[in-house]
């Protein structure tokens, strides 16, 4: 079966659909049915059945002789570690943690926050949680003790597990004194913290609330799996809001079991065995979806990687890791693949390594532009699949589905919807526009399982945030169009279109263009307020390593690529070199607060920014183009 009659028999029987790929999962009690709509746009999937995630994720393989497999590789150049832990330790080190969680209090229903690096102990606290029905929120690690402070008083955990430090290349980041600082901060305050003592920093514990990781599982009766509500949430994480305050995605336990199993072997082509690599983090949405859960419910071995795609110890990592552990399919952000490409335009560092393992390579996180997908596509010659889904989708809407079929690769486009999505093309007042016009992402409700039923505590802004704008549809939040084909192209945020003398523009579209200069490794474009024409863009270059051409040149080779590509409609003018851009710790650019820096307005230094610093550097720059006054 092709694409399109496994879309077309979703279309045709949704239901039936998913029913039948619930089949694939263990249910103590199988759901009656699958879908159980609440009314007033409120749905949800396999509610009344009874399975468990750590069962399907962990035990079931062991009972069906997958014990001796490899269930996690965890490679750390930053500490120089490799270890590997099969299915069978792992179910043994998961169910002891989990049997000293229950000893200290912890049951069904319970919230636990986990803050720790890309370590297996990392996945095995999200693992002992799901054993015992409890629900847990990643922080990532690191983060600053308010934003920590806020997700603690939201989702009031009885108990924290973090680990003493993270580790950057080159500095030791402390997380217990971030922790405590937290605690302190939170109105509600936890029974216990759980402390995994890492050999690089060992933390002071603080007597009767901190306990360490190893000494509190020392003698305990180890835990069995705990059935659960198809509709039992399995996790609270917690997404950044427009407002400010976080956003409480939370995913149950039913839908996203059969929704990420789905997708192992429909989307991301691998077979139970097969590894399988998200060099992502546990704190993001991949972490969970494509680290921790989808793998090993699968039966795949998953890859926990503590690194950075270049720098440890040079932009033949993501190679070497391929190469040494067999990976079948790797996933990664394009901005990694851009950070990779600027260090070794040539690739001088592929031709090192044998990829005959790797069958294909998937980008997401952010729009892939096309100058990057060329790029790896010239160096690893295999299909490099763009993707497109969200925190609050969990796992893809729109993709090459490589596993059914590979369809044609279309540069700029995660390709088409895939079964469960039906994307459509909207203008403001929610009417259907034609292929090729540019305007908001929308499907029809209901979303598919594994997606997002609620926020945690917050319905009415789930209401107001996703539903509201178009009665009927989920609002993504992103702008695109339809081509003739069916493919969707994403161009940006719906906030990141600009209004130029009345033209609705892309700055993703621009993005492309300037990302095809041979100099240019990395940009961004933003719309600036302007009084005659409403918006302009202004465009930022990070050039590749190694450029002497004088940055004016490059600039005014760039605008006037904008002018023969996009047009002077696009009124490109306003452009700088800049070392680098302000970026979340996942990669994404932040656009938002480059824009309210050009326009002098307040703005909330973002809580995942990875670096402080280069919003200094962006407000000189700016300056010197006549913004950023205020």
């Amino acid at each position: 079966m092709g694409y399109q009659d496994v879309y077309d028999s979703w279309k045709s029987d949704p239901e039936g659909f998913w029913m039948q790929a619930a089949e694939a999962i263990d249910w103590d009690k199988k759901p009656s049915k699958a879908l159980s709509d609440l009314g007033d746009n409120m749905y949800e999937w396999f509610a009344d059945g009874m399975t468990n995630t750590c069962w399907n994720a962990v035990d079931r393989h062991v009972e069906n002789g997958r014990g001796e497999q490899t269930a996690i590789i965890y490679d750390s150049p930053i500490t120089h570690t490799k270890r590997e832990i099969t299915f069978v330790e792992l179910r043994n080190r998961v169910a002891t943690l989990a049997g000293a969680l229950r000893a200290k209090g912890v049951e069904k229903g319970d919230r636990v926050i986990i803050y720790m690096p890309m370590i297996p102990e990392a996945l095995e606290a999200m693992l002992a949680c799901a054993r015992l029905g409890a629900v847990h929120s990643v922080v990532f690690g690191g983060f600053a003790a308010n934003e920590l402070a806020v997700r603690i008083d939201d989702a009031k955990p009885k108990a924290i597990i973090a680990a003493s430090c993270g580790l950057e290349p080159g500095r030791v980041v402390h997380y217990k004194p971030l922790l405590d600082g937290a605690i302190d901060l939170a109105d509600h305050k936890p029974d216990f913290c759980v402390i995994f003592q890492r050999e690089q920093e060992v933390a002071e514990l603080k007597e009767g609330r901190d306990f360490n990781w190893h000494g509190f599982q020392y003698g305990v009766e180890p835990a069995d799996c705990v059935p659960v509500e198809g509709n039992h949430p399995a996790y609270i994480l917690y997404t950044s809001g427009t407002t400010g305050a976080p956003k409480g995605v939370i995913r149950h336990t039913g839908g996203q079991l059969v929704a990420l199993n789905w997708t192992m072997k429909n989307i991301y082509n691998v077979d139970p065995g097969d590894v399988f690599w998200a060099a992502s983090d546990v704190g993001w949405v991949v972490g969970h979806s494509y680290i921790c859960y989808g793998p090993l419910i699968h039966g795949n071995t998953t890859i926990v990687f503590e690194g950075k795609p270049v720098g440890t110890p040079d932009p033949g990592t993501f190679w070497r890791v391929i190469e040494e552990h067999k990976v079948r399919t790797f996933f990664t952000a394009p901005t990694a693949f851009r950070a990779v490409k600027r260090e070794d335009p040539t690739g001088e560092y592929v031709k090192k390594y044998d990829l005959s393992c790797l069958e294909q390579v998937f980008l997401a996180g952010e729009r892939a532009d096309p100058d990057t997908i060329v790029w790896a596509q010239d160096q690893l010659q295999k299909p490099i699949i763009d993707h497109w889904w969200q925190t609050e989708l969990g796992f893809p809407g729109v993709c090459n589905p490589v596993g059914i079929e590979l369809l044609p690769v279309k540069l700029g486009s995660p390709s088409v919807p895939l079964p469960g999505y039906e994307m459509k093309i909207v203008d403001d007042a929610g009417n259907e526009l034609p292929r090729g016009e540019l305007g908001a992402i929308v499907t029809p409700l209901p979303l598919p399982p594994g997606t997002f039923p609620n926020l945690w505590n917050a319905e009415d802004r789930y209401k107001k945030s996703y539903l509201t704008n178009f009665p009927g549809y989920y609002e993504t939040g992103d702008a695109g169009m339809i081509d003739e084909d069916g493919y969707l192209y994403i161009m940006a945020r719906t906030d990141d279109v600009i209004n130029v003398a009345g033209h609705r523009l892309s700055t993703g579209g621009m993005e492309e263009v300037l990302a095809d200069h041979p100099d240019v490794a990395e940009c961004a474009v933003i719309g600036v307020s302007d009084s005659l024409k409403g918006q302009m863009p202004l465009g930022f270059l990070c050039l590749n390593a190694g450029t002497e051409k004088p940055h004016d040149e490059i600039v005014k080779e760039v605008i006037k690529l904008v002018r023969e590509k996009i047009g002077p409609v696009a009124a490109f003018k306003l452009c700088c070199v800049v070392d680098r851009l302000p970026k979340t710790r996942s990669g994404k650019i932040l656009r938002g607060t480059m824009v309210s820096i050009a326009d002098g307005k307040e703005y909330k230094m973002p809580a995942t920014i990875d670096d402080p610093a280069i919003l200094d550097e962006i407000k000189l720059a700016l300056q010197g183009l006549g913004y950023a006054k205020g």
